[in-house]
């Protein structure tokens, strides 16, 4: 049996993708994604801060080469979030632990793993797999759009053009196709 180290579901051998969550599985039973994730408000596996000391760059006290030293200072410690603001997910939370947090939806035959994963809070599909990525660049955090179908808008304002950062502050809304997000800064 292979188990997933993103959601600890056992596998068949030979698996290549996670039966439960679509994580890639390594054929010595680690799983090619990040970290175990928290569950979120309603018991759900989600794309949430990592367990702490579970992050596979920290394993057996050794950091690889290609770690952000922002995330080495608190890694997995949450510094910011999105909420779901309308619909049937109004108030589901997605907590940003790493400087760079994607937002899309997952897709595991293409090896996509959003960090904010929208892909079960939107059935009409409106958000694209690579969607956007919000950014941390010292202490300044901005949101690009990746060059989804649907846009990415900023406080109602105009589509945000691929590519380009745009400033974030708290408390902005944030739309990613039909998706409302609110933008918060943990303190």
């Amino acid at each position: 049996m292979i188990t997933c180290d993103r959601c600890k579901t056992e596998n068949l051998d030979g698996s290549q993708y996670c039966d439960e969550c679509g994580a890639p599985l390594r054929p010595n039973g680690r799983s090619a994604v990040g970290p175990k994730l928290h569950k979120n408000g309603d018991g759900q596996n989600g794309s949430h801060a990592p367990v702490p000391g579970q992050h596979p760059e920290f394993a057996g006290g050794h950091v690889s080469a290609g770690l952000n030293i922002s995330a080495m200072k608190n890694p997995g410690k949450p510094h910011a979030r999105l909420v779901i603001e309308k619909g049937r997910s109004s108030g589901k939370q997605f907590m940003l632990c790493d400087v760079e947090s994607h937002i899309g939806r997952w897709d595991a035959d293409g090896g996509i793993f959003p960090d904010v994963d929208l892909d079960t809070d939107d059935p009409e599909a409106k958000v694209s797999r690579r969607h956007a990525r919000i950014t941390l660049t010292n202490g300044q955090y901005f949101v690009e759009d990746l060059g989804s179908t649907n846009g990415t808008f900023i406080n109602r304002g105009k589509r945000l053009t691929p590519g380009q950062r745009q400033a974030l502050c708290d408390g902005d809304e944030i739309i990613v196709g039909k998706t409302f997000l609110r933008f918060h800064i943990l303190k």
